[in-house]
């Protein structure tokens, strides 16, 4: 079958199981767009299966999801997306435990307007204080619920970033405007970082799709989850997937259809470091073959700043000291975000040595 009767085939059906127009079906829109879950890219492999008379992957819409994209990718390699033998494992080398691993490109967002390496390294190198008063409105639902009097007694500064949270270029990563004003902010930087790292390390994001790249995120607040989940009338589909720390990592490793592994760790304040510890082992032992690692830890709420005031934890100037002799307490960060390595930022990690081409600079903290 060719190009312009497999689209025809595509569209017709597509047109049939919606209920829409074939004329108003966009071959390069996001078959999420139009509603398609996966149960109906399930349905669509197995007619596809039946109409061109091979074996199909049932994830094939997952790594074509536009009609043009998938008349491509099974009209250019037919056998590319053949179903794997069940018997089959994946090649990989396993690599020296002390190889070295570079990061080779980094995407931030920080407090004081850190928003890309170079300005991370410039508030670093010129001192700056990155702390801040809390904004305007930020505690807005707490203080209407009666909690004036709490708010009152805790730190009046902190790290905050520059930008809105809730700002986010849905249509940019193939996400609905409903599904996104479901999505956990958290997993909306992620993305943005992640995007901005491989284009830091000069990577094409879209050309990672199908590899073996891994994602691991270090997370642990999940504030969205709790103000989302408790407005029941709010939930809906999207809600669970929107709400869950697991899939800051997935959704990313699902936007550009990375094969690699796909996690979120917790482990408290040490949780990026650990995701890049585990990111590390990966590339040597030859799991993935490049490395998105980093965290993210976005406070939407005042109860964390709350309960750690209470418990004595909390730096009354909102400065932390560490390892100094007047070290106080800590920091926390009502919406700071986005960590990758031991410095904090999104790194992306090569299992081999790169040239000197691929080698951006990293931000030391």
């Amino acid at each position: 079958m060719n190009e312009q009767a497999l689209r025809a085939w595509l569209t017709a059906w597509l047109a049939a199981e919606l209920d829409l127009a074939a004329d108003t079906i966009d071959e390069d829109r996001p078959l999420a767009d139009y509603g398609v879950g996966s149960r109906m890219l399930v349905q669509l492999s197995g007619a596809l299966e039946d109409l061109l008379d091979r074996p199909l992957s049932p994830v094939v819409g997952y790594r074509a999801p536009t009609v043009a994209s998938l008349v491509r990718h099974l009209t250019d390699a037919p056998a590319a997306d053949a179903a794997p033998a069940a018997d089959s494992a994946p090649d990989t080398a396993t690599g020296a435990a002390g190889e070295p691993v570079a990061v080779i490109g980094i995407g931030c967002r920080f407090p004081g307007g850190g928003d890309t390496p170079a300005a991370f390294w410039r508030l670093l190198r010129e001192g700056r204080d990155a702390t801040g008063p809390v904004p305007p409105g930020r505690w807005a639902a707490a203080e209407a619920a009666g909690g004036e009097e709490v708010l009152a007694r805790t730190p009046s500064r902190g790290g905050f970033l520059t930008e809105d949270p809730a700002a986010f270029d849905a249509e940019f990563f193939g996400i609905s405007p409903r599904e996104a004003a479901a999505v956990d902010p958290q997993q909306r930087l992620m993305l943005e970082v992640a995007w901005e790292a491989l284009e830091h390390a000069g990577i094409p994001p879209r050309s990672l799709r199908g590899g073996a790249a891994g994602v691991f995120v270090g997370a642990s607040a999940s504030d969205y989850a709790m103000l989302q989940m408790n407005d029941i009338e709010r939930v809906d589909a999207f809600s669970g997937t929107g709400s869950a720390l697991s899939i800051i990592a997935n959704r990313i490793s699902y936007t550009l259809g990375l094969h690699g592994p796909s996690m979120v760790v917790d482990t408290a304040c040490s949780s990026s470091l650990v995701a890049v510890h585990l990111a590390m082992q990966s590339l040597r032992s030859g799991e993935c073959d490049l490395a998105l690692a980093g965290g993210v830890n976005l406070l939407l709420s005042p109860a964390a700043t709350v309960n750690f005031e209470d418990a004595g934890v909390m730096a009354a100037d909102g400065r932390r000291k560490a390892f100094a002799a007047g070290d106080s307490s800590r920091v926390t960060p009502p919406a700071s975000a986005t960590w990758p390595s031991p410095a904090a930022s999104t790194c992306c990690c090569p299992r081999r040595r790169p040239s000197a081409s691929r080698t951006p600079g990293t931000a030391a903290g």
